[in-house]
């Protein structure tokens, strides 16, 4: 792996996400409840979770890597995730996160995800997007505080756990 330095902010401390936090991701990317308007998740077994994690470690070995997946540390306790995903460009990050249900109404989530947006700039990106379902209003109030402007709201949309169509918001911030 190369030498990524551990991110701080007040509470938090961000680190390259892999396979040493197996256990504690697959808490939270298995279970229903927090996984609930998620694309992607709940994942349906350990492996699954190792085979993600394997991916990220990979990618974290890269001299100039396509994503950057960080484990959310609270002390010594991995509560959740934040990532930004690069377009080919490497001028557009896509911002996410993930925290532990355990750990939702305190902050965490626009703590690590404002962490990120300065990271974003110190890597050069130019703009950061983020997308979540309609009905997760606690992502797109982080997004909003972080000063990203709301530019679609479109159909289409099917999370892992649910048969149901529904809506998805895109959010925006320049960052030059």
């Amino acid at each position: 792996m190369r030498k990524v330095p551990c991110i701080k902010s007040e509470r938090l401390v961000l680190k390259p996400h892999g396979i040493d936090y197996l256990d504690s991701t697959h808490v939270y990317s298995s279970d229903l409840s927090n996984t609930l308007y998620m694309i992607h998740l709940p994942n349906q077994n350990k492996e699954e979770t190792r085979d993600f994690l394997e991916n990220v470690s990979k990618e974290w070995e890269k001299e100039v890597p396509d994503f950057y997946e960080f484990a959310i540390l609270l002390g010594d306790v991995h509560i959740g995730s934040v990532c930004l995903y690069l377009d080919e460009s490497h001028e557009t990050g896509e911002l996410g996160w993930i925290l532990n249900k355990h750990y939702w109404h305190h902050g965490y989530a626009f703590e690590a995800a404002a962490t990120m947006k300065t990271f974003a700039i110190s890597i050069g990106l130019k703009r950061l997007i983020a997308h979540c379902d309609d009905q997760n209003v606690a992502s797109y109030k982080v997004m909003e505080k972080l000063g990203m402007k709301l530019v679609s709201m479109t159909k289409g949309r099917y999370n892992k756990a649910s048969k149901e169509e529904s809506k998805e918001r895109m959010y925006q911030l320049i960052l030059e």
